[in-house]
């Protein structure tokens, strides 16, 4: 029955967050659902087939790169991701996602495979093996120049590094300083995003912020499946 005044049964509004997937095969996986839900997001895990076609935007973390390829071959993941890709799902890429979605990788095994969804040339542990982890604060474009805005702390963890673009690629950020300076560490094109650093491990929630706002671009209305199968 009805309460008097009221104007019929409550029903709950649909919940208007984008479905967000993170590739859950390795790396920080727990920090990267946690940043995109912070920002916003529905954030799932994704490992199979359904779980990625549920979602409307992906967000690969750090790992090993050779390793990554293989087991998104091994889980058939593999050519339906390329696929979505190919079709305009946004991604976001850290530190080995970033390897991933690149069309050149540099310092690779000849057998590793990459999802070329960014116009860039990538090379493989590039401040591991060269210029040691370290970090840094970065300038990051459509991130940290707002008013008032803070340069943000970035963690280079056996980082790779951009060595070339296109000129459909855009540079977000450089190295300021030090051994690595000007080497690019940030690049979107599109609705595909990469940063050679790892924000999820900072705290600073800008990044995954800034890659939501580009899944609601690109996804408009389009929330995402609500509920998976598991």
């Amino acid at each position: 029955m009805t309460a008097p005044g009221s104007t019929g049964p409550h029903v709950s509004s649909p919940d208007s967050r984008p479905l967000v997937g993170v590739l859950a095969l390795q790396g920080d996986v727990r920090e990267h659902l946690a940043a995109l839900e912070v920002s916003g997001a529905r954030a799932v895990t994704v490992r199979r087939a359904a779980e990625l076609d549920a979602v409307v935007g992906l967000a690969i973390p750090g790992g090993e790169s050779t390793t990554m390829s293989h087991l998104l071959t091994v889980l058939d993941l593999f050519e339906p991701l390329a696929a979505r890709l190919a079709a305009g799902l946004p991604a976001y890429g850290s530190c080995a996602g970033m390897i991933m979605l690149a069309s050149t990788i540099l310092d690779t095994r000849p057998d590793a495979k990459h999802l070329d969804a960014l116009d860039i040339t990538v090379r493989r542990n590039a401040f591991g093996r060269q210029v040691e982890s370290f970090e840094t604060d970065l300038d990051i474009a459509g991130i940290t120049d707002g008013p008032d805005a803070a340069p943000m702390r970035a963690v280079f963890i056996r980082a790779p590094w951009v060595e070339s673009v296109s000129p459909h690629v855009q540079v977000l950020a450089r190295v300021p300083d030090g051994p690595a300076q000007g080497r690019i560490v940030a690049v979107r094109q599109g609705a595909v995003l990469a940063t050679s650093f790892h924000p999820e491990v900072t705290g600073d929630r800008r990044v995954h912020a800034y890659f939501v706002d580009m899944v609601r671009e690109v996804s408009g209305g389009n929330r995402g499946v609500g509920n998976i199968d598991t």
